[in-house]
């Protein structure tokens, strides 16, 4: 019995963090595999003035920081490394490895979070978070009159363009071809906006500091004719897309066309039982701190009442491994 957790989750991030907090108050005793980049995306992020609590504003890492040490207050106890390799099963013991370390569990969350999917150009890593940003929610109120540009050319891009409209003086809407991939009526609503204004077919070459080290210039360069142009803007969103960090559970539990991992209705249980996933892992729609948090605390209460109702799991591994659950 001992050494078979309650419960395992697999990531850290809002999401995971909020489900071992849960967990751990609900005495489950969690066990956190938060892997090496614990905090998720929030450790890159600079200000937070959106998460309800913060009057004033926080720091993600320090966000980060503080739901760590509240889960931890309440016994969830953190293996900072990456889970290498998972063997789910349906409805019996799971089995987490780091390596070549074993580590079993009654009940699975899994919180792997999602990236950015990002252009590859120089300086974007440098000026992340100096006027390279991955989500005009978060982060357009800092570019109030700001001249910026919208990366991308989907709905995503449409959306985050309409809503970085309301803030900045003026936004440019960069995209490699002539046609969008957008539906008809984002289109229209992101023209009907009389701030946006349209840059194609160019992609961006490169981004460049001004005197102070924050994002001056993007450099373009047209895609048809190889012309490049420099276009000034302070603020550069890039909204071609997220890559869920589903890989470790691929061919084992039900992902959709583009990889996110599906669960039931509205609940966090996947096609297997025992196993659980939260956060932007599943969600391809909202994509923000608070909702990931939301979804951790259910799958925290999923999990609970699964361990609750569910009888003793049968233990599939060789004899010679097996011990009782």
């Amino acid at each position: 019995m001992a050494d078979v957790e309650n419960v395992i989750i697999v990531g850290s991030g809002p999401a995971g963090y909020t489900a071992a907090l849960y967990t751990a108050r609900a005495d489950l005793d969690p066990l956190v595999i938060e892997g090496f980049a614990w905090g998720g995306l929030l450790q890159q992020t600079t200000e937070v003035e959106n998460f309800p609590g913060y009057r004033d504003g926080v720091q993600g890492p320090v966000m980060m920081q503080e739901l760590r040490d509240q889960a931890e207050r309440f016994g969830s106890r953190f293996i900072t490394d990456d889970a290498t390799r998972v063997e789910l099963s349906d409805g019996g013991i799971h089995t987490v490895w780091i390596g070549d370390e074993p580590h079993y569990a009654k009940a699975v969350v899994l919180s792997m979070g999602a990236q950015h999917k990002k252009l590859g150009v120089p300086g974007e890593d440098l000026l992340s978070g100096r006027g390279v940003s991955y989500c005009a929610t978060c982060d357009a109120a800092f570019f109030r009159e700001h001249e910026t540009i919208i990366v991308g050319g989907g709905d995503s891009a449409m959306e985050e363009a309409i809503f970085l409209a309301k803030f900045a003086g003026r936004v440019a809407v960069v995209h490699r071809r002539n046609e969008f991939r957008a539906s008809a009526i984002m289109q229209d609503r992101a023209r009907a906006a009389g701030n946006i204004e349209w840059l194609t077919p160019y992609h961006v070459e490169e981004f460049l500091a001004g005197e102070k080290g924050a994002l001056a210039t993007v450099r373009l360069k047209h895609a048809e004719t190889g012309e490049t142009r420099d276009h000034a803007a302070t603020g550069a969103f890039i909204a071609v897309g997220h890559l869920p960090q589903s890989e470790l559970v691929l061919g084992q539990v039900d992902v959709d066309e583009n990889g996110y991992v599906k669960t039931d209705g509205s609940s966090t249980r996947t096609n297997l039982k025992g196993v659980f996933a939260a956060g932007d892992l599943v969600d391809h729609t909202y994509r923000q701190a608070i909702t990931a948090a939301g979804s951790g605390c259910k799958a925290a209460l999923d999990a609970e009442w699964y361990l609750r109702d569910t009888p003793p799991a049968v233990d599939a591994r060789p004899a010679s491994e097996a011990i009782e659950a």
